[in-house]
C-alpha cells in the first residue's frame, strides 16, 4: 500500500472508528518476507512489516498481500516500547511523504508549467 493511496483516507479502526496511520515495511522486514516467500510461498508477517496503526488504542493491524486486515481480532496490542518505535515510524513516513510532495511542487514551479487557469491570481498568460 502506498502512502498516497486514497483508500487510506477512508479506512478506520474497527474499534474506535478513528483514523489509522500507514506503517511502511522496514528494509529488514521486506528482506525477511522475501526470504520466507521463497521458502514456503507465503509472505512473513512480523512487527516490522507493513501495517496500519491506531496510536490511540495502541493497536496494529497487518496488511497482508496489500489487503488491510481490519477485523478487531486481527489487530494486536503493542507494548509501550513498541508504541514509541511505531510512532517514530509513523513520523518518519509522514516526513518522507511530505518531502516527496514538496519536491513534486518544486518541479512544477521550476518547469515553467503553470497549471492554474488563466485569469487567476499568479497565473501566466
Amino acid at each position: 500500500m502506498k502512502p498516497d493511496d486514497p483508500l487510506l483516507r477512508i479506512l478506520a479502526c474497527p474499534l474506535d472508528k478513528g483514523p489509522l496511520h500507514l506503517l511502511p515495511a522496514t528494509a529488514t522486514a521486506t528482506a525477511a518476507a522475501a526470504a520466507a516467500a521463497g521458502k514456503n510461498g507465503t509472505a512473513a508477517v512480523d512487527g516490522a512489516g507493513e501495517a496500519l496503526y491506531n496510536p490511540r488504542l495502541r493497536r496494529r493491524y497487518p496488511i497482508i498481500d496489500g489487503i488491510p486486515q481490519l477485523l478487531p481480532s486481527s489487530g494486536e496490542q503493542v507494548s509501550d516500547e513498541e508504541h514509541e518505535t511505531l510512532l517514530a515510524r509513523v513520523s518518519e513516513a509522514h516526513m518522507t511523504a511530505g518531502n516527496m510532495a514538496e519536491e513534486h511542487v518544486a518541479e512544477d514551479h521550476t518547469s515553467g508549467n503553470d497549471t492554474r487557469r488563466p485569469g487567476t491570481p499568479g497565473a501566466t498568460t
